[in-house]
């Protein structure tokens, strides 16, 4: 009897909360409740919000109510305590550049932030490089793209020291996430590399936090995915910019060397460690389009394309050696040595020799290409995964050889490289698999909406084979749907989650797009 009453009870308290939601979505607020500078503020022209509907993903749409365009960090503020007076508090999505993959930067009727009308509010950039600290630093606003951090540190002879592979996403989006790349391993993610941020929590208040002020928000709103605070500020590490970059890839037909030559290649992991590479990618290459070989000479290409066609898949390792004018003589000697035992395909190595700036921006190019080719705004159903190093060649075998080469469905860019779990702080809130090495695996994909459909699919096969077999596997940038996938991506930390929620962001304003408590 008390199992009906509890199953009658959970029935009735979900059609009241339809009845919320439809009303809420149906019935919005309107701007004349909002004190009269928020109001000047909001954005409703349909162009503008139809923009705002969308994200680099192309496949979730969500209508904002209005866009808010700030010019001061109190703006943010102020419409955070605004929505938290209304009977039914509307929900905000910060956007930087909307790089995100399934609606993440979106909101259904609420408010989108234009989080880059902050720029050009601050010392005209709102990038200020502090050279003549000990250690180096600069002080970035949260909406800045990573390429003009880059340039404005340049200039001072300096640079972060963690990246992402493409540069043209806003600070605070990537440090909401953890930012990755080839650096991680010896750096950790971008995350790891912060020493103060100025955040507008849920409850609108304005905090400047560090690992030693006001830390509990401080890790939680690193890698917290937007759900705890917004990033108005963040001060990021800086070291000496080196001038140029040896760019090596070579290539390997037997995994097992592949993946025992990469974690060779990170255990030179300490920060100053000068026999360190200062990158390690990989790749796989496979039915890619024709650009996977661009790197390579044309001369070279036929019996690249060869070995392919020989084994099915080739795995590349893609490995980069920084130098400057005082390193120049003896950076050849420096790749020797890196080199030195490798298992690589022989005579399957090749270099490039480019400037620091070309290295780190190396995406763009290919962004400009895709461009042309209208390849850029259509759907990428990408999915990002970190295997643990133990389980590493089971994921080989049943997804490289078990799925993608026997499925035969255009894989785009896959990329493969392995981190140090010491690089990362568990204190924040970003989620890494319970091992000392796991694997970055990225499945880049462009699709058409034709095979739009066919490759989720196989993003829903790729992650329950991952379940089926136990492979311990967590999502980055999770596409995620249910409150128990929720659970089972945060595992132990999942507690401290809902907390740090509760604590604030308790009306559950902020980044509704990711699914989480909304």
């Amino acid at each position: 009897m008390a199992r009906h009453y509890t199953l009658s009870k959970a029935l009735i308290l979900l059609w009241l909360n339809t009845i919320v939601h439809t009303h809420v979505l149906s019935q919005p607020w309107s701007p004349l409740d909002a004190p009269k500078e928020i109001a000047q503020q909001l954005i409703r022209d349909p162009v503008i919000l139809s923009l705002a509907s969308t994200d680099f993903g192309h496949i979730v749409h969500k209508n904002p109510f209005a866009i808010f365009t700030p010019s001061s960090v109190k703006d943010i503020s102020k419409l955070i305590k605004f929505s938290k007076t209304l009977p039914i508090p509307f929900t905000i999505a910060p956007r930087g550049q909307a790089h995100s993959l399934r609606g993440q930067a979106m909101t259904n009727n609420g408010l989108v932030v234009n989080m880059t009308a902050l720029n050009e509010f601050r010392n005209g950039s709102g990038i200020v490089v502090f050279d003549k600290e000990t250690p180096p630093y600069v002080d970035v606003r949260g909406g800045q793209i990573w390429i003009d951090v880059l340039h404005a540190t340049l200039q001072h002879g300096l640079t972060p020291l963690s990246w992402t592979d493409y540069l043209y996403l806003s600070v605070g989006g990537t440090l909401s996430n953890a930012g990755i790349s080839g650096q991680t391993f010896r750096f950790g993610p971008q995350i790891s590399n912060v020493h103060e941020l100025d955040v507008v929590t849920g409850k609108g208040d304005t905090v400047t936090c560090s690992t030693k002020k006001n830390s509990d928000l401080f890790y939680a709103v690193l890698g917290g995915l937007g759900q705890f605070g917004i990033i108005t500020r963040a001060r990021i590490a800086l070291g000496p910019a080196p001038t140029r970059a040896k760019w090596l890839r070579l290539l390997y037909n037997d995994f097992s060397a592949f993946s025992r030559d990469q974690e060779h290649l990170i255990s030179f992991n300490g920060r100053n460690d000068t026999n360190a590479p200062d990158y390690v990618e990989g790749q796989l290459l496979l039915n890619q389009p024709s650009q996977a070989l661009s790197f390579y000479p044309g001369s070279d290409q036929p019996r690249i394309t060869s070995l392919i066609t020989q084994f099915g898949i080739i795995y590349i390792i893609e490995l980069v050696k920084y130098y400057d004018d005082s390193s120049e003589d003896h950076i050849d000697q420096e790749i020797e040595l890196l080199t030195q035992g490798l298992k690589f395909v022989p005579t399957f190595m090749f270099e490039k020799d480019v400037s620091y700036e070309q290295f780190l921006n190396r995406v763009h190019d290919d962004e400009l290409l895709l461009r042309s080719q209208g390849l850029w705004d259509v759907p990428h159903p990408w999915l990002n995964l970190f295997v643990p190093a133990s389980r590493i060649s089971d994921f080989d075998e049943g997804v490289f050889k078990g799925i993608i080469l026997k499925q035969n469905i255009t894989a785009g860019l896959v990329l493969i490289y392995p981190m140090n779990k010491t690089r990362w702080d568990d204190k924040m809130s970003a989620v890494t698999p319970d091992a000392d090495v796991f694997y970055v695996i990225s499945f880049l994909r462009i699709a058409n909406f034709e095979t739009l459909e066919a490759l989720q699919v196989q993003n829903q096969q790729i992650i329950q084979l991952c379940v089926d077999i136990g492979i311990g596997m967590k999502q980055y940038l999770p596409l995620i749907k249910t409150q128990e996938e929720w659970v089972a991506q945060y595992g132990l930390k999942w507690k401290t989650i809902q907390d740090r929620k509760i604590q604030f962001d308790p009306n559950k304003i902020l980044s509704p797009g990711q699914g989480i408590f909304n």
